[in-house]
């Protein structure tokens, strides 16, 4: 893809909401996978009590609506603003208790684990059933919509398209297993992470256009030379994170 068309393709735009100022993707088509819509907000007249503590709202107490999840609530109720990064807002918009919480746990994907994966890290790379594995440096693209592989060789999986993805970890206790998988196939749950576990791989499986069938790489971290061990398996903790949030996109 040449440098103008994926410029084209990331260009954005500021936009006025009900909610607040968004930029946003220009082409909605090449928005980030990890996005959310905003939600439709409930009629003041479908609410005429808080819905977290029941007050009743008259002319002292007003209403306001949760920019997330989008229900009415009391200025008690809904008065803590909050970056909500998902669904592009320029500034912290109010948020209710419960998803402000939520707010402020992806904030740590978008300020720590994004940055790992935009930078990217070096694997042992493995496609399908082949018994050759290929040195490679994989990375997420910049607009988020890719993982790009390059070595010798260059491939590109579209982020959207992966279908399942298995953690591969050492240091369990004897008789435990030794993956952690998570996939976003219906009706499957993600699976917590490994306590004192260590990432040492991670398997995508994925649909490639124009392929019958899923394809599936592997990634192995390699030996430890001038600290690419530690950030290839920091880069593993990242994608694990990425790739719930890709499930609960979905899901919405």
């Amino acid at each position: 893809m040449s440098s103008e068309v994926t410029a084209r393709h990331d260009a954005k735009k500021l936009v006025r909401s009900p909610s607040g100022l968004r930029m946003v993707p220009e082409h909605r088509a090449f928005g980030s996978p990890f996005g959310l819509e905003e939600p439709q907000w409930v009629p003041d007249k479908e609410c005429p009590r808080c819905m977290q503590c029941d007050t009743k709202f008259d002319f002292l107490t007003r209403k306001h609506h949760c920019r997330r999840c989008g229900k009415c609530f009391c200025d008690k109720c809904c008065s803590q603003k909050v970056a909500l990064r998902r669904m592009c807002f320029v500034d912290p918009v109010r948020q209710c208790a419960e998803c402000a919480l939520v707010s402020h746990r992806e904030a740590e994907f978008y300020d720590k684990q994004l940055k790992l994966l935009l930078s990217g890290a070096t694997f042992l790379v493995t496609f399908g059933n082949s018994e050759k594995s290929d040195t490679m440096v994989c990375r997420l693209s910049s607009n988020q919509r890719y993982l790009l592989l390059d070595g010798d060789s260059r491939h590109e999986v579209e982020v959207t398209r992966i279908a399942a993805v298995q953690m591969l970890t050492e240091g369990f206790p004897p008789g435990e297993k030794d993956t952690h998988t998570y996939t976003s196939l219906p009706g499957s749950q993600p699976v917590s992470e490994g306590g004192n576990a260590r990432a040492t791989g991670m398997t995508l499986q994925y649909t490639a256009p124009g392929v019958e069938g899923v394809t599936q790489l592997k990634l192995t971290a390699g030996e430890d030379a001038n600290g690419s061990r530690r950030q290839a398996t920091a880069w593993l903790v990242a994608m694990h994170k990425a790739a719930k949030l890709l499930y609960e996109s979905r899901d919405q």
